[in-house]
């Protein structure tokens, strides 16, 4: 097993036709936490049909999945083993507002191979785009533990500043203990954050939640908190994944306003705020 940077790199982009309904839609806001209290008018935008608006971060499952962790094994160059793979990064800019239903055409490719030297990264970028032009751009960073050490580009090691003095804003979000078994229906199926077994192989004590179940709760959070609950004023969201969560933890979101966005940390309360996310900015109109 091992992947090919050169052979990555030169592969013609991938393209499929994705689709999507409110249902869908509902189902995502679900598995990221919402509906609690289930008559919130507030959490009624995320539940309900009748009054639904959808959460940008939903672009990372729409239809079925974006490209991403699974899909990385599949493309031509890279030959490694799913239990050496964890979800690095990722980076979404919305180029406007998600609707509620749709069809769309999403092509893929790997736009980056970077040499970590105790392992790779691959970048995979997904452009959407439907009738009416482009929708969203999706980076997923890929890291293949054990695969590094080749010579290659180390890629950008630059991150944002921490942020100074106290945060504007401080919740906590519970993490259901069946909460990955929701989210995964959305497409996500890795065994890593359902089977006990395979996350042991992985080096875990058990399943650990999706990032980017972690990655929707706190762009919601940062939505509910700051930005009047108006998901169209999100322009992206970025972020790095440094560490795991597991069901049942809470996570401790602090937000820090900055000029045209917001900055966010998360941690892991029971384990004393170990690091989840960092270096996580949702820029917003």
């Amino acid at each position: 097993m091992s992947i090919d940077a050169a052979q990555a790199l030169a592969a013609g982009p991938r393209t499929v036709e994705i689709s999507w309904s409110p249902r869908d839609v509902l189902l995502y806001h679900l598995g990221i936490g919402a509906g609690l209290p289930a008559t919130d008018p507030g959490e009624l935008r995320y539940t309900l049909e009748t009054r639904l608006h959808v959460l940008p971060s939903f672009a990372t499952v729409a239809g079925g999945g974006s490209p991403g962790v699974i899909s990385v094994l599949s493309m031509p160059g890279v030959d490694v083993d799913l239990a050496r793979v964890l979800h690095g990064g990722q980076s979404l800019t919305v180029h406007r507002p998600l609707p509620v239903a749709g069809t769309a055409t999403a092509t893929s490719r790997i736009a980056a191979v970077y040499d970590k030297g105790t392992a790779a990264v691959l970048v995979m970028r997904t452009e959407v785009a439907d009738g009416d032009g482009p929708l969203w751009t999706d980076d997923a960073e890929v890291f293949v533990r054990g695969e590094g050490g080749w010579g290659g580009d180390r890629g950008p090691s630059a991150r944002p500043a921490a942020p100074a003095g106290g945060p504007d804003r401080t919740v906590e979000r519970t993490v259901r203990e069946d909460q990955a078994l929701l989210y995964r229906l959305s497409g996500d199926y890795n065994p890593l954050h359902a089977d006990p077994e395979f996350a042991a192989r992985a080096g875990f004590e058990r399943p650990i939640l999706h990032g980017l179940c972690t990655y929707g709760m706190t762009l919601k959070a940062v939505v509910d908190t700051l930005l009047d609950g108006d998901v169209a004023r999100v322009r992206s969201c970025t972020t790095r994944f440094a560490g795991v969560v597991y069901p049942g933890e809470t996570l401790r979101i602090r937000m820090w306003r900055r000029e045209g966005g917001v900055q966010v940390t998360v941690g892991a309360v029971e384990r004393e705020d170990a690091p989840v996310l960092t270096g996580t900015i949702v820029d917003h109109g």
